[in-house]
């Protein structure tokens, strides 16, 4: 952390230090916050920022703070391990949570990870950022952690990525973020512009910039700089500090330095780097070499590669630091010397002459190599001492760091700078330690690694086009169609790339990759007979050598082939076994292995079974430190929704708990968009929120199907069928028409037709959709539907039915019945529909007994829109609900007083019924209730369902009224109705 000079006060800044501290104290309150706190070099982010962390360290809170360097985007991390390293004591708050973490430990000096660590790429920077998260989570569930990133303009594009990802993933913990960063270093083209752009879009994100000083806060501070012996102003008194608060423009740092430099010298330099030089120029000749050979190495340096690349002894060595840091120019550390500010490093850097230059770099660059310093830190000298071989050599070592500590973006800087200059480095393979071509494979994979996966065709194609080496042929064809594939680019291409590779490769490992690349590729083009075939021989091929990684990829394939096309669940329940039997050497095939497995027997109804795979998934990706890599998060998605499936949604919705509100990636949205299902079935107010950050990814089509299907059900609970129906029809227009994900959403799309009361075409066309799907696959009939695709099917049946007013129980009864293979949830809305068309029929003892178990399973979900429609039916159907403390009060006449519609046709009358007087008194009770939906304006399909009865019985009872009241149209028989003072809406009904 930076050191906080006690005697300052700050000045001028009281405004944006209350909007820094509120969230901070956000923070301590279980609110996530981030600042973000800009201005121009020098105007004091480092010193609010260092009076936010005295004020944390006073309230408890762990401050951790991580300096960025110019030569950032070389260094990977750099912010990240310089906080751990300053934080890692085993007997502080942050030690144990690092050490605990192997990709933690990784940054830390002098650790080497083991080999059942190593990972690289994409998965490795999976791994880091969880192992981020989890170590800031851990801490703050002890106390609340402040975490600094200085000079954000300086930072690589890892330490950015993990900003971001740490902003949008942080939600209750106990965690403030801060960053700085200059503004007048934002050129149009930064890389920092875009992310400040993305991160302040975000609602926990506050956004702090530093104004000039007013004058009069100028001339506090110069006086207390004055009033503490910090600054000789009274040198400047006797000339009147106006031209240096006219001169400082605001600027602190600039107003000190002026305010020194008029101290020392009649005239003020002209220009800031005038300014900081004039200060230098006051030293002797010992120390202004020694700050000169400092700034070459950078904004720190050690005391003893300083004292070594000076040459000087100890004595004259001390002397002249001394010197320089009762000055300001440095500042003293544990270990070694940081300049008071970046911009005096700057200019001292900018004053040498390029021999100069060159041959402190040369030195700089030969006492790191003798000491094992950072590959990146070595690059960077050896270039600008114009040291090639050296450069080469370094560039690579730089990259294989960064690429095993999850960095792909700066692995692949790295590699390109080797590939630059291999052709001007004698010998150039031999100080690699591989060929060139192995090193742009090397580059390639970065880029994939990073997500730039046109760049990595691009790379393999240009490599493929110079190779003759058929080894290499194979091996750049088989990369270019995996990354053709990832990038969703030009699908034959990627087919026909895979295909040469296969041809020419030899009995290898390579071969056995090269035939599983091939069958996925031929699988995506929905070729599965050639698909099959192909993954078979990579099965072969793999196990004859020993290609783990490739026998597990292999594995899998067959199994969603057969899934898909064959004859037998049981088969590919049987690869995929095979496939999570020992490891492959692959984490994400292992995890994508297990995902598959968990999720087969999920779709087959096996909730326990896949409850255990889920959960053995989670935690083995929570060891190795991906939770948040594709198949970790698929894992933990499919560990809520089984438990989402068997009823424990408490468990559900703990787990919910960890997937983002405020997403901006699509993985993030498509995790996010699960949680809607408790949300939504609890009635929770959060869902609409979530919605809402979800809409923006409604054009993808599985965030769209999940997040637009649950809004579709959050309006039906809340009486809106229509805007229901909107959402559906969004998203069976995005699906292709074998998706069986189309049952689902077509039972959800017949349940508001229903509700509107809408016959016709579009209920045919949903059903027709749903019963298309279950019977075809992309490329003919399907082969099987799951016992959950099955269920939805009968739902959407029944739905058409309950639409057509045709819902007799015993499509209910099927719709229930299958669902009942363990779906708690879905059977027992089904069990609702199924006590509604009993009632019709008249059987109230069975009605009642399937709306008395709805009733409590809707209950111990706490599922409160479904059981307000519950009870809704309950309240008319005269049912005490079975939940309550105290018998429900009803409206209309016990139970017993009703046998159905069929003693209503033959009587007439319910028994027990009272009459009104006048011309309403001929009527039964029924008839008054029918006559008050008439007048109400409804048609007798709608009044048959809000009383329980058939459209022909009220035909009937409509017949009768007209007859009773002596009139001859509906019209005329609700005027009497409003006459006689029997309101619309007075009989209530079923508005559910």
């Amino acid at each position: 952390m930076v050191a906080r000079t006690p005697q300052r006060v700050l000045i001028g800044r009281s405004a944006e230090l209350d909007r820094l501290v509120g969230v901070l104290d956000a923070a301590a309150a279980g609110l996530a916050g981030v600042a973000l706190v800009g201005g121009d070099a020098g105007i004091g982010k480092t010193r609010i920022v260092t009076e936010l962390c005295d004020l944390g360290q006073r309230r408890g809170f762990v401050t951790l703070t991580g300096q960025c360097a110019e030569l950032g985007d070389a260094l990977p991390y750099l912010p990240l391990a310089d906080a751990l390293r300053g934080a890692a004591d085993a007997d502080g708050p942050v030690g144990p949570a690092v050490t605990a973490r192997p990709a933690l430990r990784r940054l830390l000096p002098g650790d080497e990870a083991g080999p059942a660590e190593e990972t690289t790429g994409g998965l490795a920077q999976q791994r880091l950022f969880g192992s981020v998260l989890d170590m800031l989570s851990e801490v703050a569930g002890r106390q609340p952690v402040l975490f600094v990133f200085e000079d954000l303009h300086w930072a690589d594009r890892s330490t950015r990525d993990l900003l971001v990802f740490l902003t949008r993933m942080l939600q209750r913990e106990r965690v403030c973020l801060v960053g700085t960063y200059r503004t007048d270093d934002l050129h149009r083209r930064h890389p920092l512009r875009p992310v400040l752009a993305e991160l302040r879009r975000l609602p926990l994100v506050t956004s702090v910039e530093l104004p000039p000083l007013a004058d009069d806060d100028m001339a506090e501070y110069l006086a207390t700089l004055d009033r503490y012996g910090e600054g000789p102003a009274g040198a400047v008194a006797g000339r009147g500090l106006t031209t240096v608060i006219e001169r400082a423009g605001g600027n602190p740092f600039f107003a000190e330095e002026l305010l020194a430099a008029g101290a020392e010298r009649a005239r003020l330099p002209g220009t800031l780097a005038d300014l900081l030089l004039a200060r230098v120029e006051t030293l002797s000749d010992t120390a202004r070499q020694v700050l000169r050979v400092a700034a070459v190495a950078g904004r720190r340096v050690g005391h003893d590669l300083l004292r070594d690349a000076t040459g000087l002894g100890d004595l004259p060595l001390e002397d002249a630091l001394r010197e320089i840091v009762s000055r300001r120019l440095l500042t003293a550390g544990s270990d070694g010397y940081t300049f008071r500010h970046a911009l005096l490093q700057e200019a001292v850097y900018d004053d040498l002459l390029p021999g100069e230059r060159t041959r402190l770099h040369t030195a700089f660059a030969a006492l790191l190599a003798e000491r094992g310093g950072a590959p990146a830190e070595l690059a960077h000298h050896h270039l600008a001492g114009h040291d090639l071989p050296g450069a080469l050599r370094a560039s690579v070592e730089a990259g294989r760091l960064a690429a095993g500590l999850g960095a792909p973006a700066e692995a692949h800087r790295h590699f390109e700078r080797a590939l630059e200059v291999w052709d001007q480095v004698p010998e150039a393979e031999r100080l690699a330690g591989e060929s060139r071509a192995r090193i742009a494979l090397a580059s390639a994979a970065a880029a994939a690694a990073g997500g730039d996966y046109h760049r990595a065709a691009e790379q393999v194609r240009r490599l493929r086009r110079e190779a003759s080496d058929p080894v290499l042929i194979a091996e750049t064809g088989e990369r270019l169609s995996y990354y053709l594939a990832d990038a969703g680019a030009d699908e034959a291409e990627a087919i026909e790339a895979a295909r040469e590779a296969v041809e020419i490769a030899p009995h290898s490992p390579l071969r056995a990759r090269a035939l599983a690349t091939y069958a996925r590729a031929l699988s995506r083009q929905y070729r599965f007979e050639e698909g099959a075939a192909t993954a078979s021989k990579a099965l072969e091929v793999a196990q004859a050598t020993g290609a783990r990684d490739a026998e597990a990829s292999a594995l899998v394939s067959l199994a969603l082939i057969e899934e898909e096309f064959g004859s037998s669940v049981e088969h590919a329940v049987d690869l995929l076994t095979r496939a999570t039997r020992r490891p492959s050497g692959d984490l994400s095939i292992d995890l994508r292995a297990r995902f598959n497995l968990a999720r087969i027997h999920y779709e087959n109804g096996a909730l326990a079974v896949a409850a255990g795979i889920t959960e053995d998934g989670v935690r083995l990706a929570g060891e190795t430190g991906l939770t948040w890599s594709t198949f970790g998060t698929d894992l933990r998605f499919l560990h809520y929704l089984v438990h989402y499936a068997d009823g424990d949604w408490d468990t559900a919705e703990r787990l919910a708990g960890g997937f983002g509100v405020r997403v901006g990636t699509r993985a993030e949205a498509q995790l996010s968009s699960f949680a809607l299902f408790v949300e939504v079935g609890r009635g929770r107010a959060g869902a609409d929120e979530r919605l809402r950050w979800l809409s923006r990814f409604w054009s993808d089509a599985l965030i769209s199907y999940m997040a637009r299907g649950m809004a579709a059900e959050q309006a039906l609970w809340r009486g809106d069928p229509r805007t229901a129906l909107d959402h559906v029809n969004a998203i069976v227009a995005a699906l292709e028409p074998f998706d069986p994900s189309l049952i689902r959403i077509a039972a959800t799309g017949l349940w508001a037709l229903a509700d509107l009361g809408r016959t016709g075409e579009p209920c045919d066309d949903l059903l027709r959709r749903a019963r298309w799907a279950a019977e075809n696959g992309p490329n003919g009939p399907r082969a099987r539907l799951g016992p959950e695709g099955l269920a939805w099917l009968a739902r959407a049946e029944a739905e058409w039915h309950r639409a057509h007013g045709t819902a007799d129980p015993e499509v209910w009864r099927r719709a229930t019945e299958a669902f009942g293979f363990g779906f708690v949830y879905e059977e027992a809305r089904s069990r609702w529909r199924l006590a509604e068309s009993l009632l019709r029929t008249g059987d109230r003892a069975a009605a009642r007994a399937e709306w008395e178990r709805a009733v409590r399973v809707a209950a111990e979900l706490e599922a409160r829109p479904f059981l307000e429609a519950l009870r809704a039916v309950g309240t008319r159907a005269g049912f005490p609900d079975p939940t309550a403390s105290t018998p429900t009060t009803t409206l209309t006449a016990s139970p017993a007083a009703y046998d159905g519609d069929a003693r209503e046709m033959t009587t007439g009358e319910p028994p027990g019924a009272a009459r009104e007087p006048g011309r309403l008194s001929a009527l039964t009770a029924r008839e008054r209730e029918v006559l008050a939906h008439v007048a109400d304006g409804l048609a007798n399909r709608e009044i048959g369902e809000r009383l329980f009865i058939s459209q022909k019985t009220v035909s009937v009872h409509v017949s009768n009224i007209l007859a009773k009241l002596g009139v001859t149209s509906r019209t005329q028989a609700a005027a009497v109705a409003l006459q006689e003072g029997l309101s619309p809406g007075a009989a209530g009904g079923n508005t559910v």
